[in-house]
């Protein structure tokens, strides 16, 4: 899945602290939604720094969470962003 990081959210109070990167538009209208769990964050720095406004490509598996796709990423092997 590919597309442009419209709109970012750490959500460090958040049970689990997850990191979202929201495709194409901002929340709560993004087509994909990319997810980094707290305990993975580390390994990525601060992605909802490093990806915002940038077009990267994701590979995962799609689940689907409130009627909406997501790819729940581990790795930052698993992220590539496009020039």
């Amino acid at each position: 899945m590919c597309g442009k990081v419209a709109s970012t959210r750490y959500a460090a109070a958040t049970r689990g602290r997850p990191t979202f990167l929201n495709l194409d538009k901002a929340y709560p209208n993004q087509v994909f939604t990319v997810l980094i769990w707290g305990e993975n964050r580390e390994k990525f720095g601060s992605p909802e720094e490093m990806y915002r406004d940038k077009q990267i490509c994701v590979t995962g598996k799609i689940a689907e969470y409130k009627s909406a796709p997501e790819i729940v990423v581990s790795e930052p092997q698993n992220i590539e962003m496009q020039k």
